[in-house]
């Protein structure tokens, strides 16, 4: 899907990994009158970090000295004002298009991140894509607004680890079964533990299963040899 705004590219970018600092706007020599940014920047399937914007889309009371034809002195310090001044806007659009919870969910990123849950959680959330960040983030603030933290934690499994399934053995002892889906990789196992440690309840003990599903009777799909793991 194309985008036509600075918000919508900010947005992009992110969950491209890059971070808003690293983009830097230029006031674009050739534009549409009808579009903000430039035709490449609509049309692009990646995210180039110079950013070519039409300063008079939106902006014309902002930029329209700043850029008069008649003016052609001091182009490099009105280059750099105009990336400070877009920036500006930019985060501006993002954060009025924000809700209250919104707010909440980039208050505990931000905790995460600054290692109010630990060290191990700080440098674990890196590894985790911005939407995922925020499935986490949200989460956990329903996690505080209702306590349902097994339910919680089988949703971020879902949503993080798209193949896994959770199963709750509470006859004997309070367990619970985690078939994550997929190979086991250092990467995968720090994911794991980061959303272990925030939802999984302290009464609970897991087995954690990778690739190899336990079997089930009656369920054909974990009943293939060679493809079955113990419990």
């Amino acid at each position: 899907m194309g985008v036509n705004y600075i918000w919508d590219l900010v947005i992009k970018a992110r969950r491209a990994g890059i971070a808003k600092e690293e983009l830097k706007f230029k006031a674009a020599k050739v534009y549409s009158p009808y579009m903000e940014l430039s035709l490449e920047a609509i049309n692009a399937k990646t995210v180039d970090k110079t950013v070519e914007v039409n300063p008079f889309y939106r902006f014309e009371d902002i930029f329209r000295e700043l850029f008069d034809v008649n003016y052609t002195g001091e182009s490099e310090l009105r280059q750099v004002l105009f990336d400070i001044v877009t920036h500006l806007l930019a985060e501006i659009d993002l954060t009025q298009g924000m809700n209250k919870r919104e707010y909440y969910i980039r208050f505990v990123l931000r905790d995460l991140e600054a290692g109010l849950f630990g060290s191990q959680a700080a440098e674990n959330i890196r590894l985790f894509t911005r939407d995922e960040q925020e499935i986490i983030a949200g989460n956990l603030l329903r996690l505080y607004e209702t306590g349902e933290a097994v339910y919680l934690l089988r949703d971020t499994m879902r949503k993080i680890f798209p193949h896994s399934t959770i199963y709750a053995n509470c006859e004997e002892k309070d367990e619970l079964l985690i078939y994550v889906g997929q190979t086991e990789t250092d990467a995968a196992r720090a994911r794991l533990a980061l959303i272990l440690d925030i939802f999984l309840p302290v009464r609970f003990q897991t087995e954690i299963y990778w690739r190899n599903h336990f079997g089930i009777l009656d369920v054909e799909e974990t009943m293939q040899i060679e493809s079955i793991a113990l419990y």
